[in-house]
């Protein structure tokens, strides 16, 4: 429910006519709840935009939060809650610089005349800053919702790096759940290597993979057939005992696709293929 023109019009007078009490006191319980983990000058450069745009609301008529006379509000708001979100600051810490308004006009109403009004218009004051407290909430929460997907996306390309061996040769070694989430980001990371390396090998390791059921073979099987159509082979090491008896028992078929026991077999395998000659190969050739 939006205030009155008349009510905005008081509200808009009462903060004008007090702003610097309004600004100090408000800054100040604000400093108070949050422990100085902000500085003064930034709490009260915050408390100074809320102001202004709450004043330039009220003296364009019937503040309404959702209405365009108050876009102004809005954005300071939601630029309120952004900045917190991103510093660490709970919910109930962000909303709580809004709702500490109150006690600063509560206290500025108990010392003017009563004419009959001041009851009415706290209860609509309050009302107006409960409004902007939740407005302040849902922007806090939609800012950490974004900012917890973008860490999660980070996690799992960190999680999935592939390695460039040597000249020709690439490897993504696993560690952990392999989800279709992460397999996604696998298969797009090992091909964009493949792409700007022009390497026609990659070893994929799953060492590290706890265990291997048929969700995560048929992402294994999507990441080697989508390589082989960039024109690269893929070896599978890391195929432990219990990893291969899984297999088996679910009857998954990796067909013709290269398997190891262990990394050191599967780089020996390529080194093969690619005709590199080792120190051990080249000892033997010379015995």
């Amino acid at each position: 429910m939006a205030l009155s023109t008349e009510v905005s019009g008081r509200l808009a007078g009462l903060l004008t006519e007090h702003a610097d009490v309004v600004t100090q006191r408000w800054t100040e319980a604000i400093a108070a709840s949050l422990r100085g983990r902000l500085s003064q000058a930034e709490l009260r450069g915050q408390v100074q935009d809320l102001h202004r745009s709450m004043v330039v609301a009220g003296e364009g008529g019937a503040i309404d939060l959702e209405s365009e006379r108050a876009a102004e509000l809005r954005a300071v708001l939601a630029e309120l809650s952004r900045g917190r979100a991103r510093q660490g600051f709970t919910a109930t810490e962000t909303a709580i610089s809004i709702y500490a308004l109150k006690d600063v006009l509560l206290e500025l109403i108990e010392g003017l005349p009563d004419d009959g009004t001041r009851l009415r218009d706290f209860v609509g004051f309050s009302r107006l800053i409960d409004k902007m407290g939740l407005f302040t909430f849902e922007s806090y929460v939609r800012t950490r919702e974004s900012l917890i997907a973008d860490q999660a996306e980070q996690l799992l390309e960190l999680s999935t790096p592939v390695v460039k061996l040597w000249e020709g040769v690439v490897a993504v070694p696993l560690v952990g759940t392999l989800d279709s989430a992460r397999a996604q980001v696998v298969m797009e990371r090992l091909l964009q290597t493949l792409v700007d390396t022009g390497s026609p090998y990659a070893i994929i390791d799953i060492t590290g993979v706890p265990a291997v059921d048929t969700q995560v073979a048929q992402h294994i099987l999507k990441t080697v057939v989508a390589a082989r159509l960039m024109g690269a082979d893929c070896i599978i090491s890391g195929i432990r005992p219990q990893i291969a008896q899984t297999i088996v028992a679910l009857g998954i078929e990796f067909g013709d696709i290269a398997t190891k026991a262990s990394l050191a077999d599967a780089l020996r395998h390529v080194l093969r293929l690619t005709g590199v000659e080792t120190p051990h190969r080249r000892a033997r050739r010379e015995a």
